[in-house]
């Protein structure tokens, strides 16, 4: 059973009590004992496949490369064995070791995605809860719990508390949840759980900034640096220091100043005392690196490519308009009124967040490459860049509606789609969820995220390091501590040293 917990924004004399806050009842959630559905358990193996898939893939890049340099530079901590850095065998303090394989995980845009009244990738608390389990010697079994209330948490205040709406990004959410699932795995007490929830959500709201305009390299560090700030939460709580409060509630809190202001009532839904946390399977991962708002029209135009292959000429088409919802047409389409949508020499976190640009691209090559597709030479073809600039998009009420649905059989992040030709004619198609989605043509099962993984993979390591990990990986519940800290993945020799090797301060 879910209890839908009443949330709203007191008075300082109110005295609201400790246990009336969210805080204090995302903390519950994360010290409540309840064993892990057996159907849960297999999905978080599936995502710890994912998100090492999508580290492999980004290894070499920049970003990636600096994170790594960053966490290297740092030693491992005296309280633990310290944490281990994805591309390398090297160890690294565990909120350095959170940070860098955060961002390897976040920088190509092609994890798992959970959408409802905000935004989330909630396999962002696989690093810092991972990091925290190498550190001090957790086993499989405890790694398995401390994801799932990670998982849970973010993805139940993403259903109920809009932060993009206020321009907050959405890593406001991971923070809490990565310190609850933190939490969870240390079998910390719920007191504790609290104040480190607290000084983890008073730590990481930060503007959208990062993700408007011209999209810089931060969008990848943001979530690596939640999930940092929410180790280094736990640990500063478990030392007895305490967080502001109430910091969901207060009157100068986060949702009277930073949300929907002094009036404001949500209604949060947590899993009851005793209720298996399932909110994992309510996520869903991506065949294709673009935003997940793009994954259901990429699979459209693949569709149309192969049905009709002279849609790929722009002097054949007049225009195309994509009917859709509120949130793609204004965080990744036309309505977001950023030019640089349309400007093919942006950059690729900026492309990764125009769906003109991405359906262009997909529509002529009949399919998406998470390099190929985002080069300067790609961006910049002429018949690309003419289709490109026909490309709109238009918020459709009944796309909105059917975004923000509760019903899983309706819920859809696609939409409508008209193209205009030039000889005067019209093609009309639509498409609700992508294909991988669990409603989709073809729903990702293990044998995806496995083939997802070894596809990424095997230009940077080694077949014996593939089937270590994947064997690691599926035995995930009985992995013995030593185990866990060998869910890492080295590369193959070469090609770290070929890597950007950035210096900085440290």
């Amino acid at each position: 059973m879910t209890v839908s917990h009443p949330v709203r924004v007191h008075r300082s004399d109110e005295n609201l009590a400790r246990e009336d806050q969210l805080a204090a009842k995302i903390a519950e959630v994360a010290v409540d004992p309840v064993a892990v559905l057996p159907e849960v358990v297999e999905m978080i193996i599936n995502r710890i496949i994912d998100n090492a898939a999508v580290a492999a893939a980004s290894l070499t890049r920049a970003p990636v490369s600096s994170a790594r340099a960053q966490a290297l530079d740092h030693p491992v901590s005296r309280g633990g064995a310290g944490a281990t850095v994805f591309g390398v065998a090297d160890l690294s303090s565990p909120e350095w070791a959170a940070w860098a394989n955060g961002v390897a995980v976040r920088e190509l845009d092609y994890h798992d995605t959970f959408l409802a009244a905000d935004y989330s990738h909630p396999g962002d608390n696989i690093p810092p809860i991972l990091a925290v389990a190498q550190h001090v010697g957790a086993d499989g079994a405890a790694l398995v719990r401390g994801l799932a209330t990670g998982y849970e948490i973010q993805i139940d205040l993403v259903r109920a508390i809009c932060l993009h709406k206020h321009k907050i990004d959405h890593v406001a959410h991971l923070g809490p949840s990565a310190a609850a699932g933190i939490g969870t795995l240390l079998g910390l007490d719920a007191d504790t759980v609290y104040q480190a929830v607290g000084q983890a959500l008073h730590t990481t709201t930060a503007t959208r900034q990062s993700r408007k305009g011209e999209i810089s390299t931060w969008k990848a560090h943001a979530p690596a640096f939640a999930g940092k700030l929410a180790v280094e939460a736990v640990d500063r709580a478990m030392r007895g220091e305490t967080s502001p409060n109430p910091i969901y509630e207060g009157e100068d809190g986060v949702i009277a100043w930073l949300l929907d202001g002094p009036d404001a009532a949500y209604a949060v839904p947590l899993p009851a005392a005793g209720e298996p946390k399932r909110g994992i399977l309510d996520s869903y991962t991506k065949e294709h690196s673009a935003e997940y708002q793009a994954q259901a029209w990429i699979d459209l135009a693949r569709k149309l490519h192969r049905d009709h292959p002279e849609l790929a000429d722009p002097a054949a088409v007049a225009g195309i308009v994509l009917h859709t919802s509120h949130h793609t047409h204004y965080v990744i389409g036309s309505g977001a009124g950023d030019p640089q949508k349309y400007d093919p020499t942006a950059s690729r976190e900026t492309l990764d967040h125009s769906i003109p640009y991405i359906f262009a691209v997909a529509l002529q090559d009949g399919g998406w490459h998470h390099v190929d597709s985002y080069t300067p030479e790609r961006a910049a073809r002429p018949d690309t860049v003419a289709l490109w600039q026909k490309i709109t998009t238009a918020e459709d009420a009944e796309w909105t509606r059917r975004y923000h649905s509760e019903d899983p059989a309706e819920k859809a992040f696609g939409g409508r789609i008209e193209i205009r030709l030039a000889d005067g004619s019209t093609i009309v198609d639509e498409i609700a969820v992508a294909d991988a989605h669990p409603l989709g043509a073809r729903p990702f099962a293990r044998a995806d995220y496995v083939r997802k993984f070894r596809i990424l993979a095997e230009p940077v390591l080694e077949p014996a390091e593939i089937e270590r990990f994947l064997g690691l990986a599926q035995r995930l519940p009985e992995l013995t501590a030593d185990e866990v800290r060998g869910l890492n993945i080295v590369a193959r020799d070469g090609v770290i040293a070929a890597a950007p090797n950035p210096r900085g301060l440290f």
